[in-house]
């Protein structure tokens, strides 16, 4: 703050737009800082009397400046108002003293009633009369100065000051009078100020000649001094004056009356005629006048007149509140306001004197602020510490005035003060790092989930963009698996996700509010690809070819749960949806075959017999555990026989059932062809071992597909009880016809087993061929034919 105070000095009665000063000039601102400082006049005045012109930096007159009725006959007469200027906040008082001219003429109460003595004619030399003074608004010289009375033979005035300053007269009785001669006198009375130029008053005196009263009533003190509380109720007696009448009679009673003189005092209080006691008949104001002076008249029958003056000294109560005025309030604040803000500007007054007058001026409950006085009467409300409007984003500030009085008396006024916000908080989320789950297969731009991030600011402080922080998934750009909603935080995918192909994401969102430098904060997002039971269940073994087919042998001594084959499958999803199980779904005779139903193996439920037929045709299902499933269905065929040549027929026809759909005549016709030309038929099988180990070793050299071991059917002891280790020694038996190149197939059999390999284009006698080296020798290894 800072301050500065001048004076000026003006006559009343100056015309409206008058020069009264420079104040730009007297307080040293500048033209511009008046201006831009938005300068004002601040009053508590109802009536301005002057006007800032800031494009000059001149204080002229506003309004009609009458010093009577600013200040009445209080000298000198001065009034002040405070200039307030902001950015930064400056407060300068000036005070204007008006000076008095000679505006008024004396004026005598009652003017138009002339002021009347019955004087008896015995009255003695150098009686006073008193007369009523006459009353001039103005002030110093241009107040009333002189009385002069109109020439006579009797009378003569006499001048009194009262004290206070002012003047009262007297007519003295000079040479004493003769009813006989003249019972009637008029004469003037006037009343001279001492202004250029002179103005004066006057007021007719008529004198009417009595008969004998010679004494004059007599006061017992020719000042009476009281004193007086304000507010002291109407009829309330203050003190009673006496006088006397040293004649008897008529000439002795006297009546008390209250001289009207100067002021209002007359209108404060009443006499009793009769008693002399004065009573206080008007309201009394400390604030108004803390002194009356009236006039006692003691009046005989005679008409004689004695004087005497009663001085009242007021007291003051504490009747006046404090009355608060808000200069200057700056709402809303920043929050980063530091201590020591000036927030407002408040002018208090209390009316009443001394104690009942001073003012204590306070903050109601524990807010950040103070009270800092100033000027005189000027209060300044100032920031006590920082401000958060997170916490708190707005004051009610009651600012209590209270004066010292007894009871002391109150006044408050509430502030509203809002705080601005500023960017001081970064977004946080609701959680440190988000996992969000989704099904492969999903269809591109489906939501996946969202983030959520909260920023105590306000307004674009709190706004929040969510942005994808550019990282790489498996050397590709993330925006090119997951898309983000900068204003939902919503998370889409923008691609169909392959759980077979990757499994997780993990990426990093930023979130960014709107303020100015920007605040922001990030986190981990992971999402999970769930695995959908999207792949059916891949048959390994036992190959399905389209040229040929493979035949398990089962001996007719096989026991019950003798092991024909095992049929091996794989599901590329995971969890339970590559969980496998095998059913057997049709079965040239169920009551002979069973399907393990973890593990596929297929085994004897009973004793082979002579009566079982030797082709048996096995349909198998791979199921998994997905919702829904899915399955692979596998074709095994096995036959029941003790050598080849004995179901050589029977498998003809079964060839020929899958191939052709053509009579029986035709198969047996194939038959004798085959046994006619069985050495022709053994020259092409061994031409076709050759061929395929040719072959065996192209195909594993060019095949991409997964190389998935099978275990030989004895890798367990007959009844399924053994421990799965595999025998030591293994025969293998291969029998080919001549067009076996045009099918793959995969298998392993034990040396006591036999493995049946039929082309349906084969007429040729078979021949049975034992092979006893293991095939890419180990003893546990599958063998590959084609």
């Amino acid at each position: 703050m800072v301050g500065g105070q001048i004076r000026y000095s003006i006559p009343e009665e100056m015309k409206k737009g008058s020069v009264i000063g420079n104040v730009a000039q007297d307080l040293g601102l500048d033209l511009k800082r008046l201006r831009s400082g938005r300068a004002r006049i601040v009053t508590g005045e109802n009536i301005h009397y002057t006007e800032l012109k800031t494009d000059k930096g001149t204080l002229v007159v506003n309004e009609r400046i009458d010093r009577e009725q600013l200040c009445g006959d209080v000298t000198p007469c001065s009034f002040s108002f405070e200039v307030i200027l902001e950015n930064p906040m400056e407060l300068h008082r000036i005070t204007v003293e008006v000076l008095d001219i000679n505006d008024h003429a004396p004026v005598f109460p009652n003017i138009d009633k002339p002021i009347g003595f019955e004087i008896s004619e015995s009255a003695a030399v150098g009686v006073q009369f008193p007369l009523q003074s006459a009353e001039d608004l103005d002030v110093g010289q241009n107040a009333l100065q002189d009385y002069v009375m109109s020439p006579n033979d009797n009378f003569i005035l006499k001048q009194h000051a009262n004290p206070d300053g002012s003047k009262y007269v007297q007519m003295v009785l000079q040479k004493p009078l003769d009813r006989e001669q003249r019972h009637n006198l008029s004469l003037k009375l006037i009343a001279i100020d001492g202004g250029t130029p002179q103005r004066s008053g006057t007021i007719n005196i008529e004198v009417t000649v009595l008969d004998a009263n010679d004494n004059v009533p007599v006061f017992n003190q020719s000042m009476y001094k009281a004193s007086v509380m304000e507010n002291t109720m109407k009829g309330t007696s203050v003190i009673t004056v006496n006088a006397t009448d040293a004649d008897s009679g008529a000439n002795g009673v006297i009546t008390y009356s209250l001289s009207k003189t100067k002021g209002s005092a007359a209108d404060r209080f009443s006499i009793n005629e009769h008693t002399g006691t004065i009573s206080v008949s008007g309201q009394i104001d400390y604030e108004r006048d803390r002194k009356y002076e009236v006039r006692v008249e003691a009046k005989d029958q005679g008409g004689l007149i004695g004087t005497s003056n009663v001085i009242f000294d007021v007291f003051d109560v504490n009747d006046n509140s404090p009355v608060m005025n808000i200069m200057s309030f700056s709402s809303p604040i920043s929050e980063d306001a530091r201590p020591g803000t000036t927030i407002a500007i408040l002018n208090i007054k209390d009316a009443d004197s001394e104690k009942n007058g001073q003012i204590k001026c306070t903050v109601d409950g524990k807010l950040p602020f103070r009270i800092e006085s100033s000027l005189t009467n000027y209060y300044n409300l100032i920031s006590d510490q920082y401000f958060d409007r997170e916490s708190v984003s707005e004051y009610n500030i009651t600012i209590t005035a209270t004066d010292f009085g007894s009871p002391p008396l109150s006044s408050s006024k509430t502030l509203h003060l809002k705080i601005s916000d500023v960017n001081d908080n970064a977004p946080i989320f609701d959680k440190k790092s988000y996992s969000a789950y989704v099904t492969e297969n999903n269809s591109p731009g489906v939501s996946i989930f969202a983030v959520s991030a909260r920023d105590s600011d306000w307004n674009q402080n709190a706004r929040i963009s969510y942005i994808l922080e550019d990282t790489q998934i498996t050397g590709s750009p993330v925006s090119t698996y997951v898309s983000l909603n900068s204003e939902t935080g919503v998370v889409s995918a923008v691609r169909s996700f392959d759980y077979e192909q990757i499994k997780q994401l993990q990426f990093v969102v930023k979130a960014q509010d709107g303020g100015s430098p920007p605040l922001s904060s990030n986190v981990t997002v992971k999402v999970m690809i769930q695995d959908q039971n999207d792949n059916p269940p891949q048959v390994l073994y036992p190959v399905q070819t389209g040229g040929s087919l493979v035949a398990e042998m089962v001996p007719r001594s096989a026991d019950v749960g003798y092991l024909v084959t095992k049929v091996v499958a794989v599901d590329v999803d995971s969890g339970q949806n590559a969980w496998l199980s095998y059913k057997l779904q049709k079965a040239t005779d169920r009551a002979l075959f069973e399907v393990g139903l973890q593990n596929g193996e297929i085994r004897t439920i009973r004793q082979v017999t002579d009566k079982d037929v030797v082709k048996q045709r096995l349909t198998v299902i791979v199921e998994d555990n997905g919702q829904p499933s899915r399955s692979a269905t596998v074709i095994v065929n096995v036959a029941v026989a003790d050598s080849f040549p004995e179901v050589l027929s029977e498998f003809t026809d079964f060839t020929q059932d899958k191939e052709y759909n053509d009579n029986l005549t035709f198969y047996l016709v194939l038959a004798l062809a085959v046994v006619s030309f069985l050495f022709i038929t053994c020259l092409v099988v061994i031409i076709s071992v050759k061929i395929y180990r040719w072959r065996q070793s192209r195909i594993l050299f060019h095949s991409s597909l997964p190389v998935i071991p099978y275990y030989p059917p004895r890798y367990s002891d007959t009844l399924g009880t053994g421990t799965g280790t595999l025998q030591h020694v293994y025969n293998y038996e291969v029998c080919r016809t001549n067009d076996s190149r045009k099918s793959d197939c995969k298998f392993g059999r034990a040396g006591s087993q036999n493995v049946l390999i039929m082309d349906p284009s084969s007429t040729g006698t078979m021949q049975r061929i034992q092979c006893e080296k293991s095939i890419l020798d180990e003893p546990d290894s599958p063998l590959e034919v084609s």
